[in-house]
């Protein structure tokens, strides 16, 4: 005779806040910063909505283009140097996670085939609807070339110089 199985850390988390749903996020760019090769670029999370969400791992990140936009090259592979924890977000609030967006011109154009994107398309965690921000960069059609590194989502406004979101 089987029973039914009932996990009960999974229905605890549940009943605190449920997860946000890309309707209730407000979705931009933070801050910036250049390295050798790459941008490290913010992106910010704010709960729009009227009652507590939460966010848990990773975001989908692609470069896109077109009109419709339309996803360019390879999704981001997951930074692995943060575990993911749950991160609950009251109306108003907002958390972070940092892109590492590689130049395309690293690669040889036979290899890369670059592309102008116009937009990051981003997909918030454990959603399957994406937004689109504006985002002009070059893009590697190809897919057997990946620029771009997405960290976990982590509490916090990841705006530089205290000018907050």
């Amino acid at each position: 005779m089987a029973t039914p199985r009932v996990v009960t850390s999974a229905s605890a988390s549940a009943s605190v806040a449920d997860g946000c749903a890309t309707g209730s996020l407000s979705i931009k760019v933070g801050a910036s910063e250049g390295a050798a090769g790459s941008v490290y670029q913010v992106i910010d999370f704010t709960n729009t909505g009227t009652a507590a969400c939460t966010l848990y791992g990773y975001p989908g990140v692609s470069l896109a283009t077109g009109t419709p936009p339309g996803q360019v090259g390879a999704a981001a592979t997951r930074s692995t140097t943060a575990s993911p924890t749950v991160v609950t977000l009251s109306p108003g609030k907002t958390a972070n996670a940092l892109l590492r967006v590689t130049q395309a011109l690293n690669y040889p154009a036979s290899k890369c085939s670059p592309k102008a994107t116009t937009y990051l398309q981003i997909y918030p965690p454990n959603q399957t609807t994406p937004i689109y921000l504006p985002y002009t960069s070059t893009g590697c059609a190809s897919t057997s070339v990946n620029l771009l590194t997405i960290g976990v989502v982590q509490t916090g406004s990841g705006a530089s110089g205290g000018s907050g979101a």
